[in-house]
């Protein structure tokens, strides 16, 4: 039997029998076999008590199925659509050619590079409250891609690091003060740029020379950046991500290939097949071991760290995938498509499978996107230079 019938079973009135009537007995093999009908409360026609306690039986579990597809992902074509808002930046108007977006913990706001605007942006993900670093290199006129001014940074020593595409620097700035109060020239034109807290450096990649530049920061007096080696990375480096836990940076191949750096030795330890036709995003959950590759032609796929880089899952949607983001407090993985105008909404459950939780209509051209701790992701919008926040209404994933 059944648990739930069992269950019912001790409690007739439940199972639609109020009490049981003797009947004459049956004779089987010689046995008496006692036998009653079923009288429901108050009498009247009642169903034999093995249909009675079936039909409740029954109707029990359709609920507990009900109740338990209710906390499933649905399928692309149900899934819910979750509500977008505008944010425009200062002097955002003409457009602005986004790339790399961060949610500095340290002070709590979300860090634009703010390309062509010449203005690294920190909004305050409760109040929106935007405050403007100015003093980047700029331009009146946005030209489509990501080659102007500033479009990345970092936080690290109480520090934000940003890389300046037209100048060719590595900026150091000051959030307090809101002034740059170093500089460093680059080797090449930089993409992303990574503190790594462990060995005080700061990481910048350079995929037009197919490495990483590396600098050092002095313990004390000015912070100023000095060049400290090269790590070459052929067919790469696409994008980066720093695991303090396990002392390795990770980073793309351009195709179907990601990389282990340790950071201590910068020697590359180990390469992982990730199934993308072309490699882009990156995202990390250092505490459960899952690393997140984006995949341009629209697919998130999960590496296990702690399984030798295996291949957890995969899931497809949209396309024109670059740039992803992971909030570790809910286990979402959010997957923007600048071709096809769209974000996913991915829950990561524990085991590293993914489901579609819902989805977010955006903008065309729409490539990057960043958490923050509020439950909120910030998507860019370059083509109209401003930010599209869509407010995650779906329940935590970590236990599913």
């Amino acid at each position: 039997m059944f648990p739930h019938v069992r269950r019912l079973a001790l409690f007739p009135a439940l199972a639609g029998c109020g009490r049981r009537q003797p009947l004459l007995p049956d004779q089987r093999d010689g046995r008496v076999v006692p036998r009653y009908r079923c009288v429901p409360p108050g009498g009247g026609r009642a169903l034999p008590m093995f249909a009675a306690l079936l039909l409740a039986a029954t109707a029990f579990s359709a609920v507990a199925l009900a109740a338990r597809r209710s906390k499933e992902a649905l399928p692309a074509s149900k899934a819910t659509t979750a509500s977008v808002t505008t944010l425009p930046l200062p002097g955002g108007a003409a457009g602005i050619g986004f790339d790399d977006l961060i949610f500095a913990a340290g002070l709590k706001k979300v860090v634009v590079p703010a390309g062509r605007s010449g203005n690294l942006d920190l909004i305050d993900p409760e109040s929106h409250e935007i405050i403007t670093i100015a003093g980047f290199s700029a331009k009146e006129r946005f030209r489509k891609g990501q080659s102007e001014g500033i479009t990345s940074a970092d936080e690290g020593r109480g520090l934000l690091f940003a890389t300046d595409r037209t100048a060719l620097k590595l900026d150091v700035v000051d959030p307090g003060s809101r002034v740059i109060v170093a500089q460093a020239l680059l080797a090449s034109s930089p993409d992303y740029v990574r503190f790594v807290e462990s060995t005080g450096e700061v990481w910048v990649t350079e995929p037009d020379a197919e490495r990483i530049e590396i600098f050092t920061l002095a313990d004390s007096g000015p912070p100023t950046p000095v060049h400290a080696g090269f790590i070459p990375v052929p067919g790469g480096p696409e994008s980066l991500v720093i695991d303090g836990t396990r002392g390795r940076a990770y980073t793309h191949l351009w195709k179907g290939l990601t990389l282990a750096i340790d950071t201590r030795t910068r020697a590359t330890k180990e390469k992982w097949p990730n199934g993308c036709k072309g490699s882009r995003g990156i995202a990390l959950d250092r505490k459960r071991g899952f690393l997140f590759a984006g995949c341009s032609e629209g697919k998130a796929v999960v590496l296990g760290l702690d399984r030798g880089g295996a291949t957890l899952d995969s899931l497809r949607y949209g396309s024109g995938v670059d740039i992803i983001a992971y909030n570790p407090q809910l286990a979402h993985l959010y997957l923007p498509g600048a071709s096809s105008a769209t974000m996913a909404i991915l829950g990561v459950s524990a085991s590293g499978r993914l489901s579609l939780l819902g989805t977010a209509k955006t903008a065309s051209g729409a490539h990057c996107v960043v958490e923050d701790d509020n439950h909120q992701a910030w998507v860019c919008d370059p083509a109209h230079g401003h930010l599209l926040l869509v407010y995650d209404i779906f329940p935590a994933w970590e236990n599913q």
